[in-house]
């Protein structure tokens, strides 16, 4: 157990529990008939032991809970509203824990964040929908709040652990979407979310667990899962996920001066395409097709950006009409009827629209004021990933924690410059993404001292590849 609890709270829990569900059983059987009581005691039971082990598994929790959300599978409508549930026990425990054990240590990251969570708020004044707006708001803040505390709790002082389960949370994950995708189910719902989970979280996490495994089966199977998340990625379509697939293979694979394994990966992913072509020809034709009219052809009045020239356009007529304050986070102009029915526990598409990038939805909705404290967010995370590439290229090494979630977080703000996820608190991507940015705050190298470069990392070896935290 990672949390202390009173012994008599546990005493009393194990010993009354059962008398209380006894005599409700006799005294209310209805409530064990009815599916929302029902699911309404399972979050209980979830919330209960996911508090109690609070820094083992709140984390798979929340990011597993948005997740399902999300998918087009069956477990999704419960998990519409309870992840928001466990997003806020998770934001107020872990903030708990953290005054309780009386170590916070907070940065100019963490104050720009609160600074952009009070822009979001300041945003509901200006919005059609403020209900809506001050929702959305109030994700951020529950979001940022739990990167803040709870991510972090996860990981410090238990980074081999974190890592490992990280490492093999991906694994199940990309094979279990292969063995949907080949009985023809599509979980993600869209080709758009699987290149995105597949080329920004799947393919750098394993290719990462393939650099610091120790052991030759371990390597393989992971080797060979990333060739599954690459070829996943390549049957989306979705040329952002593949772009941004590219860029955190190379942001591993370059600075660490592996060029013998980018040869081997270059005739990885030929073999894929070729396989894909073989196996639909059809699609493999139709984006042949498309690549050559929009690169080679370029007088025919096609590009590669066609799909994204109609929603970018849109918002930047948005911005140039509500330039400074935006309309609100979250929302846009789309009806002139405030009235509408909203939907309480996700977005809907009465009150807001595609803008087909994320950087242009938050200048929609805060404006350029407002937008100011996200994008410096943005910047410190470039700066924090650009010292770890400098510092894997002058170590050369990669069994070090930021490591992987440096190219995970390169991925992502390449592939949000094409799609609206990056700051909507409600798609697990955007879960994922802030949860490890916070993390990576942490664990980044700090700023080399003038007077020689040295490494801000620990010289003792733990386990698993060496992962260790920074100092």
């Amino acid at each position: 157990m990672t949390e202390r609890m009173p012994r008599i709270i546990l005493i009393s829990a194990v010993v009354l529990g059962p008398l209380v569900l006894t005599y409700l059983a006799y005294s209310q059987p209805g409530y064990f008939t009815n599916q929302l009581y029902l699911g309404g005691l399972l979050l209980l039971e979830v919330l209960a032991v996911a508090v109690w082990m609070y820094r083992r598994v709140f984390f798979p929790l929340i990011i597993v809970a948005f997740l399902f959300a999300g998918l087009n599978l069956p477990v999704g409508g419960f998990w519409t509203a309870g992840r928001w549930v466990l997003l806020c026990v998770g934001a107020l425990v872990g903030s708990v824990i953290m005054l309780k054990e009386r170590r916070p240590h907070f940065s100019l990251f963490h104050m720009v964040a609160m600074f952009a969570v009070l822009a979001a708020l300041v945003s509901v004044s200006v919005s059609q929908f403020p209900s809506v707006t001050f929702l959305k708001a109030l994700s951020i803040l529950l979001l940022f709040l739990y990167g803040s505390t709870g991510a972090r709790l996860a990981v410090n002082g238990r980074e081999n652990r974190f890592f490992v389960g990280l490492l093999t949370g991906c694994e199940v994950f990309v094979g279990a979407l292969a063995a949907l995708y080949a009985v023809g189910i599509d979980a993600m719902g869209n080709p758009n979310s699987l290149g995105a989970v597949t080329g920004v979280v799947g393919a750098p996490i394993l290719l990462w667990g393939t650099l610091v495994s120790e052991k030759t089966l371990d390597r393989h199977r992971r080797m060979a899962l990333y060739a599954v998340a690459l070829y996943l990625t390549y049957a989306s379509h979705a040329r952002a996920g593949m772009v941004a697939a590219l860029i955190s293979s190379g942001l591993l694979l370059l600075p660490l001066r592996k060029y013998s394994l980018i040869a081997k990966g270059v005739i990885v992913v030929a073999i894929l395409v070729s396989a894909g072509a073989i196996v639909e020809p059809e699609n493999f034709s139709n984006m042949v097709s498309s690549v050559m009219t929009s690169v080679v052809y370029k007088d025919r009045g096609s590009n590669l950006l066609a799909s994204r020239e109609s929603p970018w356009q849109a918002a930047t007529d948005s911005i140039s009409k509500h330039p400074w304050f935006g309309t609100g986070i979250g929302t846009t102009k789309t009806t002139d009827n405030a009235n509408v029915h909203l939907a309480m526990f996700s977005s809907s598409a009465a009150v807001t629209t595609e803008n087909g990038s994320s950087y242009l939805a938050i200048l929609v909705g805060l404006g350029i004021l407002g937008a100011i404290p996200f994008f410096l967010l943005l910047l410190l995370l470039l700066g924090k990933i650009g010292r770890t590439v400098v510092w894997m290229l002058r170590t050369g090494r990669a069994n070090h924690a930021p490591v992987p979630i440096a190219a995970v977080l390169a991925a992502g703000l390449f592939h949000a410059g094409f799609e609206d996820w990056l700051f909507a608190p409600g798609y697990y991507l955007c879960a994922f993404f802030w949860s490890l940015a916070f993390i990576f705050v942490d664990q980044a190298p700090s700023p080399a001292p003038k007077l020689g470069l040295t490494s801000t990392f620990s010289a003792r070896q733990r386990g698993f590849g060496g992962v260790v935290p920074s100092q």
